[in-house]
């Protein structure tokens, strides 16, 4: 290969090529191509998910026995109320129990993504240490 196809194949290599940033005249104040995770944030809003499931948890089922009650005294009292209310009841019970369910998986994916981050970035620092990123220069 000559020197001036060498400096060609170069040339459209760098132009084809965009290594984890934008091309320089796309940057604008608008733009951010940079994703930083902080494991701080990351564990305030897992705890916050998990403050709002124990929340959730509480509050959202003060009301179920007495519902229940009610909705047997009116079924026993021969009123079709009382299954209406039997299936708001039961409805209620399922839905918290997503809403329970959503707020725990997003805690706990929080959590197991800060660990991950962390093991992740714990491996990249022992293996690219600098006395082997100088050796593989050499």
């Amino acid at each position: 290969m000559a020197w001036d196809e060498w400096e060609k194949a170069k040339q459209d290599a760098a132009t084809r090529m965009r290594l984890n940033q934008l091309p320089p005249d796309a940057r604008g104040p608008s733009v951010n191509a940079d994703l930083v995770v902080h494991g701080k944030v990351l564990g305030a809003i897992g705890d916050m998910a998990r403050d709002l499931r124990d929340r959730v948890a509480r509050d959202g089922d003060h009301a179920r026995t007495a519902t229940a009650e009610a909705s047997s005294e009116l079924t026993a009292d021969g009123l079709d109320l009382g299954g209406a209310l039997r299936a708001v009841h039961d409805a209620w019970t399922t839905k918290l129990g997503t809403l329970k369910d959503a707020c725990a998986h997003i805690s706990n994916h929080l959590d197991y993504s800060r660990t991950v981050h962390a093991k992740d970035e714990q491996k990249i620092v022992a293996d690219l240490s600098v006395s082997r990123i100088w050796d593989a220069i050499k």
